[in-house]
């Protein structure tokens, strides 16, 4: 079983410079919600991380919600400057770990899963 970890605006849903005091609304990005499903249903465990203030926790679930995008952890206030997945390297030098930048709002279905093991 995979563990996902996946960002929320640019990534998932279009990115809005100050969301919170927008009248636009997040939408989600092509093919993002459709592969966390599948992902979800081929047993993946799925953590949502993000720069949002935990203040802004319930509108953000809410807006996951209504995508119709499935996780089991959702991780508040992490800033996106800068993120590093570290990890060791299974039996007979198996790669455990990737990590994928997406161009921000481009969506999931111009990436190759299969790369990465998906």
């Amino acid at each position: 079983m995979k563990t996902i970890i996946c960002d929320i605006d640019g990534t998932l849903l279009n990115y809005l410079h100050d969301n919170a005091c927008t009248e636009q609304k997040h939408v989600p990005l092509p093919g993002a919600a459709e592969k966390m499903r599948n992902w979800e249903v081929k047993g993946c465990r799925i953590i949502i991380i993000t720069g949002r203030r935990e203040s802004d926790r319930n509108r953000t679930i809410m807006e996951l919600e209504k995508a119709r995008i499935p996780y089991d952890m959702l991780l508040m206030g992490f800033a996106d400057t800068g993120r590093v997945l570290i990890n060791d390297v299974g039996g007979q030098g198996q790669c455990k770990a990737h990590a994928v930048s997406l161009d921000r709002d481009e969506g999931f279905n111009e990436f190759d899963w299969s790369e990465v093991g998906l």
